[in-house]
């Protein structure tokens, strides 16, 4: 199946080309449903990694404080109930944006947290969206396939930070610097930098726990970076006016965010971890949060098509240096060779001393790669499926195919008792 967009793409300067169209048709889905957001306050979030969780940390904290709070997120959109979100799109297309965003503002919302990505910046289809609150998680390298270069994707995110009147940054992250001379107005946090520092932070399976001034948040999503996900939302509530109490209590009642960090318990013997990492940055930053594990790792991870392939080896390094067994299998491969895009993952994996069929194997079919992880788990050992987190479908170049990695363990796991 010959994909269309794909091939359009590999035409030089073709992203540039086409901003008149995305210009257009961003103007039109606002005027056609009425400025929608203008009836909202927004809260843009956005980062390499971190976004989502961010958000729904957001959205929970505002609605569990009893504030009519919409969201709109990679994983899920809606306001009370929320839907799955099936494209694997984070900020969806102008027209959709704005529908939704209708949807909301008419089911009563006051507040709506958007995840907004590079992609729909430089594409203008958060235009005639006002920003009240915009927050920036982190900058890493990822999306080069189309911003060709780490100061064009960061000045993409940049866009965000010019249209709303007040912004909360990463202190720790070298892009806030940039990031401050485009702000209105602004506030800093951290755990080594930042007006806003979390002090006394404890690291656990079932969580983290930091002070920052008066406030003590505990969430019960485990690993570091959600510091910095929860000082970022505990942040916004303060700008919003909510007290100590609702901040702390609104974010700790957050149990889980799907396809991160999910930990899957059918009983087995050991444990099985489900993440949406699919960045290098975001995979260094799941298996900073379980270095204190003491058993073998297993990690199954592959790379979707269509993306920014210097990725791949480093991937295959970072897994190599953190995994005892690594598992190489497909992503979203849509119409690329997954063969060829998994040589790239073990030519990092083997430079860095991983040795195939030994420590290292591959297997494209991704739930025969998952059920290979599981049956060589021995009890204390901890499988990390990563890549697809909530995502429940794969692209391959025939279309989508169902599947959900969280569905796949259940299944496989459930079959062994």
């Amino acid at each position: 199946m010959i994909n269309m967009k794909a091939l359009l793409r590999k035409i030089p300067f073709y992203n540039q080309a086409v901003l008149p169209y995305h210009y257009t048709q961003a103007v039109i889905a606002t005027i056609k449903n009425g400025f929608p957001a203008r009836r909202l306050h927004v809260i843009g979030v956005t980062g390499t990694n971190g976004k989502t969780t961010t958000c729904f940390m957001i959205w929970q904290m505002l609605s569990h404080s009893g504030l009519k709070t919409g969201l709109m997120t990679t994983v899920a959109y809606g306001v009370d109930k929320l839907k799955p979100e099936l494209n694997h799109m984070t900020t969806v297309d102008a027209f959709t944006l704005n529908q939704r965003i209708r949807a909301i503002a008419d089911q009563g919302a006051e507040y709506l947290v958007l995840e907004v990505t590079s992609h729909a910046l430089a594409e203008f289809r958060t235009l005639g969206i006002p920003v009240d609150i915009a927050v920036f998680t982190n900058l890493t390298h990822d999306h080069l396939d189309y911003h060709k270069t780490i100061t064009n994707y960061r000045n993409a995110k940049g866009k965000l930070f010019k249209k709303a009147k007040f912004s909360i940054l990463n202190a720790d992250d070298p892009a806030t610097k940039y990031y401050e001379t485009l702000a209105r107005e602004y506030i800093t946090y951290g755990i080594k930098h930042g007006e806003n520092r979390a002090t006394d932070v404890k690291l656990a399976v079932s969580g983290v726990k930091y002070s920052c001034g008066d406030i003590n948040i505990e969430t019960s999503i485990p690993g570091e970076f959600n510091v910095y996900n929860s000082l970022a939302a505990a942040l916004v509530g303060q700008k919003l006016g909510l007290s100590n109490q609702q901040i702390m209590d609104g974010i700790k009642s957050l149990t889980s965010v799907e396809g991160r960090m999910n930990i899957i318990d059918e009983g087995q013997p050991f444990t099985v971890i489900i993440d949406y990492a699919h960045a290098p940055d975001a995979l260094e930053k799941v298996f900073n949060s379980v270095r204190e594990h003491k058993g073998k790792i297993i990690s199954v991870h592959g790379g979707a098509g269509q993306r920014d392939p210097s990725t791949r080896p480093i991937r295959g390094a970072i897994l190599a240096q953190h995994s005892d067994i690594v598992i190489i299998t497909e992503d979203d491969s849509r119409d690329e060779d997954p063969e060829k895009i998994a040589t790239a993952f073990i030519e990092g994996a083997e430079k860095h001393g991983k040795v195939l069929g030994k420590d290292l194997f591959k297997e494209l079919d991704r739930k025969k790669a998952i059920k290979l992880a599981l049956d060589k788990a021995q009890p204390g050992d901890l499988v990390l499926i990563l890549g697809k987190g909530h995502e429940k479908t794969i692209l391959r170049a025939d279309g989508p195919h169902d599947f959900n990695d969280a569905d796949a363990v259940r299944k496989l796991l459930k079959s062994r008792s």
